[in-house]
């Protein structure tokens, strides 16, 4: 299947391959790691709730620069011959910090380098989701878009499985390597797999959609403020689908963010989560590569709709969660829609955009995805403090996709605005 895209879509896919294995160390190590750093009686050591409280927040503190970055950076992108170097500066400066955090001898350098280091790669995917109308047609954008989730999950596994070995072989499992070098191995191994296969997308992408007005930052901002009016009032069929996207994805972020919280709650073996994380990726591979073939031959909303419901009875089923085999059935299912529910979004977005303005539409399509799972994550908190099981939090997430559902077929029904 991957022999049938041309050279621009394999690099650009192939990008997917290299930041998702980053993706996959925060889901699932980092937070381990941080709170190892962290959680303790000795000088500068913190407890486990504050601990807790302060990843939070270094959350909270990402999603708040990408929401206000995101749109201003994407704007400027959008000039001739500027993208790729945005591109650039944003995978180099993550890359760097993703090896540098293996080496944070306290947490607060630690959370400090890793804020930094997921807002470059933050930054990267705005860029890089825009060059999607560059890289390929619109014919293809659904089996492309698709691909490059689907063997980004399968090559995340590569690198995240030494990581994991590092782990196991570190001071909270077999106690056979120092702590500080178990964190290493596993950043370093991550930062140069997602350098490495970057370099294709470095060398033969070119901008072929671009604005050809000049401008500052603060003509950035107008820009931004007339494009935000002109969805609001005369674009309706982009306003309904990011407000659906915003619903709908908020559970999809909310479940990835706190699937760690998710089985720690539910008392289940931390290594046995971690092993059923990195079976998802595979399920995942497997789901998007068969909705990637589904897009040849179905419209992208329909199929789109599919990944939703999937994802509405993964939250009711998880009011049967309370062993570990219940916690691989859910993920099983997560898996199935994950990278399919993503990339056909992002292809769909892609198509009702002026490709000539994907920069700045993307940065305010990052607003929405990644600000979508603080509100998911605010849910689940209210449920956990108002004395409810984690089993109830998640399934609570069920009214997030069911709206999306109705606000995606609303803006399905719209026309798209004549540019």
């Amino acid at each position: 299947m991957f022999k049938n895209l041309t050279k621009k879509e394999k690099s650009w896919v192939l990008y997917d391959v290299g930041n998702s294995a980053y993706t996959m160390l925060a889901c699932s190590l980092i937070p381990i790691w941080f709170k190892s750093l962290a959680i303790g009686t000795g000088p500068g050591q913190i407890s486990s709730d504050k601990a807790t409280a302060y990843y939070s927040i270094s959350i909270a503190v990402v999603t708040i620069a990408v929401a206000l970055l995101g749109p201003i950076l994407g704007a400027i992108a959008d000039h001739k011959d500027t993208k790729k170097i945005f591109f650039q500066t944003a995978v180099s400066l993550g890359v760097i910090g993703c090896i540098i955090n293996g080496f944070a001898p306290t947490w607060v350098i630690f959370i400090v380098v890793y804020v930094l280091t997921k807002i470059c790669y933050s930054a990267s995917l705005t860029f890089y989701d825009s060059m999607l109308n560059d890289v390929t047609t619109e014919d293809r954008m659904d089996q492309v878009s698709s691909f490059g989730y689907a063997w980004g999950y399968i090559g995340s596994c590569i690198p995240f499985t030494v990581a994991l070995i590092a782990y196991v072989l570190g001071p909270d499992m077999m106690k056979v390597i120092p702590g500080i070098l178990s964190k290493i191995i596993g950043f370093s191994v991550t930062g140069i797999w997602w350098f490495i296969v970057t370099m294709p997308l470095l060398k033969n992408y070119k901008q072929i959609n671009y604005v050809d007005t000049h401008g500052a930052i603060g003509a950035a901002f107008k820009k931004i403020g007339r494009t935000l009016k002109t969805i609001a009032l005369h674009d309706k069929k982009v306003l309904f689908f990011l407000i659906a996207f915003f619903l709908y994805i908020d559970g999809v972020g909310t479940i990835i963010d706190n699937c760690i919280n998710i089985g720690t709650d539910l008392g289940l073996n931390t290594v046995g989560q971690v092993v059923f994380l990195l079976a998802t990726q595979v399920v995942a591979w497997l789901g998007s590569l068969v909705f990637a073939n589904l897009s040849k031959k179905f419209k992208t909303v329909p199929l789109i709709l599919i990944c939703i419901v999937g994802y509405f009875c993964v939250c009711l089923y998880a009011l049967t969660l309370s062993t570990i085999w219940h916690f691989g059935i859910l993920a099983f299912g997560v898996g199935c829609f994950q990278g399919s529910i993503q990339s056909l979004s992002r292809s769909y977005y892609s198509k009702i955009i002026p490709p000539e303005n994907s920069g700045e539409y993307f940065g305010i399509y990052d607003i929405f995805s990644k600000g979508a799972s603080f509100l998911g994550s605010a849910v689940i908190a209210w449920v956990k403090l108002a004395g409810g099981t984690i089993n109830i939090a998640v399934a609570s997430l069920a009214i997030f996709f069911a709206l999306g559902f109705i606000f995606l077929k609303v803006s399905d029904k719209q026309q798209v605005r004549a540019r």
